[in-house]
């Protein structure tokens, strides 16, 4: 009888945690990962396979992703995004979606550019350009998040895991269905012999964006006066420390506040030892997943794979495999807690790279490609997911923004700078490719022994 009644409040626990799902505004926090996701569909596997189409070395296109690097980076004006009003926009459509709405224009610009550029004459002018890309993609990166998180309470923190859990799968749909299509198209164009047929897809990429924009309009963007109050609230004492009251004063006052509060604010919340804790762990954990994503496509179109193959598996059953896992990684978090499913998933990313090993010494084969392919979304569904909830729970809503920018920016800069001599390690191993997923592999363990000794420390709602 007792067995009966735990195994039915166990059922009623996990229908619970489901159901949360259905709530309105995960399909708003879905569509806004999307927006997110998609820039990298243009600067990560497209451009990586345009570049390698046109005869680039993998050197030269493992260093083109320095450009990554400004995601590593965005924290810096992030105080900037979380206060500055942009004229006529931002009365029309809000401060976040004002944003949004600014750089999606600035990625679609750019798009145009890249559909005239020939990459071998113009080498310099594609890499800007997609640099342009993802400064305004870094810049939209900062308020999504905060429009994200802003859509949920901060009492809610299973409804956040669920948030996290759908901002994980649109950032994902936008990126794998994104790169469907592009590699798709690119094929198609390339079939019916136009020459430029990555040029041309980049135009139909263009139209992408401009539908997402339009979806962009249903994200309500809550009303908040609050923010505002207590930030000024910050000015004025700073502005008091300063003791006169002028101009110049009270600018520095502004810009003290902007900077400064957002870090002051962090560090006092959790102390020093374990707020640095928390910066190294964040720092390190997708090392390891990083190096292996930068070079993955080179490695699939090195082996034998053609784009139409890599869409199919890494891609279109990749997305299918990632939104299943992730929301079920949703469930895990709100359930276990964030801290324990990073733990899981951290052991299973190192793990799966393995598989990916295997493929390079055994040579090319169609089932173990699915299989590794669905192993590493698996277990990047439950990182990613654990790792957004984690740095959810840790913002201050008073600095949404430019607190969860400079989390975010942490974790990137171990992603983008050093992910970035992928290429070149790849060819000073000599093209041994089981070897560099091996060295992948040991690239995980330090942040989960970094996480090991804080666990018990971290002031999050749920751990």
């Amino acid at each position: 009888m007792l067995g009966s009644l735990i195994m039915m409040q166990q059922k009623q626990g996990w229908l619970q945690s489901v159901l949360i799902y259905k709530d309105l505004r995960m399909l708003k926090i879905l569509l806004l990962g999307a927006i997110s996701g998609f820039p990298w569909v243009l600067i990560a596997s497209s451009l990586s396979l345009w570049l390698k189409e046109e005869g680039l070395s993998r050197s030269t296109i493992g260093w083109a992703g320095l450009i990554f690097g400004v995601y590593a980076f965005n924290y810096l004006w992030a105080p900037l995004i979380d206060r500055i009003q942009i004229p006529f926009i931002t009365k029309k459509l809000g401060h976040r979606r004002g944003w949004i709405v600014l750089m999606q224009i600035t990625i679609l610009l750019s798009l145009i550019v890249w559909s005239l550029i020939n990459p071998s004459q113009n080498l310099a002018l594609l890499i800007f350009m997609g640099l342009i890309i993802a400064i305004a993609s870094a810049t939209q990166d900062i308020t999504v998040d905060a429009l994200r998180i802003e859509q949920i309470k901060e009492n809610e923190a299973k409804t956040m895991a669920a948030g996290a859990a759908m901002a994980v799968v649109g950032w994902w749909t936008g990126y794998k269905l994104g790169g469907v299509v592009s590699l798709f198209v690119a094929e198609y164009f390339e079939r019916i012999g136009i020459s430029d047929y990555w040029q041309a897809t980049f135009l139909v990429l263009g139209v992408i964006i401009i539908l997402m924009n339009v979806g962009l309009m249903f994200v309500q963007e809550p009303i908040e006066n609050n923010r505002q109050v207590k930030q000024k609230e910050i000015d004025e004492i700073i502005a008091k420390k300063l003791k006169l009251d002028n101009f110049i004063t009270n600018f520095l006052a502004y810009i003290s506040g902007t900077i400064g509060g957002p870090i002051l604010s962090f560090f006092k919340k959790n102390g020093f030892a374990i707020a640095a804790g928390i910066l190294c762990f964040i720092f390190l954990f997708k090392i390891g997943e990083a190096f292996l994503g930068r070079m993955s496509i080179v490695f699939y179109k090195e082996i034998g794979f053609s784009k139409g193959q890599i869409a199919i598996y890494s891609k279109g059953l990749g997305w299918i495999t990632t939104v299943f896992f992730t929301l079920l990684g949703g469930i895990m978090a709100m359930r276990a807690g964030t801290i324990k499913t990073i733990f899981f998933a951290g052991g299973l990313m190192a793990l799966t790279n393995l598989l990916f090993a295997v493929l390079a010494w055994t040579g090319k084969s169609e089932l173990l490609f699915a299989i590794a392919v669905i192993a590493d979304d698996i277990t990047a569904a439950f990182a990613t997911v654990a790792f957004v909830a984690f740095i959810s729970l840790l913002v201050d809503r008073t600095y949404t923004a430019t607190q969860y920018a400079l989390l975010a920016s942490i974790g990137t800069a171990g992603r983008t700078t050093l992910a970035s001599s992928s290429g070149a390690l790849v060819d000073w191993l000599n093209g041994d490719w089981g070897i560099f997923f091996i060295l992948t592999t040991i690239m995980v363990i330090p942040s989960l022994i970094c996480l090991w000794f804080i666990r018990g420390k971290i002031k999050i709602g749920t751990r």
